[in-house]
């Protein structure tokens, strides 16, 4: 956490409780310590891909569930992320969550065993949020992306999608859209 935030909640509590309750300095120690976990998980975040060995294809389901719920939210960066965010969370991430089971919970254990999630969301305009393949073979098995999109009259939306290794890629599973506003949007990653 900042500086200033910490100082503005100090001075805060100091105000409205009139010095009567002071801040209790193990709130800050578990702030640093979960500032420290973030540190060090965003400095393994720059491997190519996740490898997971489960004995319960649950447990893998659960975890690139979660893992795709952070490739999503570094996708959209410190600017898109705070406005749509809220959005994302409560339309268009259960629906990621439900194609991740419906294709998933098909496979074998071995299968699953061989799966990974990508790393690295793609920047600037490109759609990349995040792809679930198969390493041994390097071949994605679901693709899920972002693509902006301008509707006259109306302005930016984001749409999100899925494409599936059963067609090919051709096809586009929609998400939803999430509305930004009439001006252009800033760049992923941003």
């Amino acid at each position: 956490m900042k500086n200033w935030i910490q100082k503005t909640l100090v001075i805060t509590v100091a105000l409205l409780t009139f010095g009567v309750i002071s801040p209790d300095h193990s709130i800050w120690e578990s702030l640093l310590d979960e500032k420290a976990n973030q540190n060090s998980t965003q400095n393994t975040s720059n491997a190519y891909a996740v490898d997971w060995s489960y004995e319960e294809p649950s447990t893998f389901i659960e975890d690139a569930i979660a893992h795709a719920k952070e490739q999503s939210i570094l996708k959209f960066g410190t600017k898109i992320g705070p406005v749509i965010s809220n959005e994302f969370e409560e339309v268009i991430f259960p629906k990621i969550q439900e194609a991740i089971e419906m294709t998933l919970v098909e496979m074998d254990q071995d299968t699953l065993k061989s799966l990974a999630i990508s790393e690295n969301p793609s920047g600037d305009h490109s759609e990349k949020i995040f792809h679930i393949f198969d390493t041994e073979t390097q071949s994605d098995i679901i693709r899920f992306h972002v693509r902006t999109d301008r509707k006259p009259q109306d302005g930016y939306f984001f749409n999100f999608h899925y494409h599936t290794v059963s067609d090919q890629y051709v096809k586009h599973y929609s998400l939803g859209d999430i509305y930004w506003s009439k001006n252009m949007p800033p760049k992923w990653l941003s």
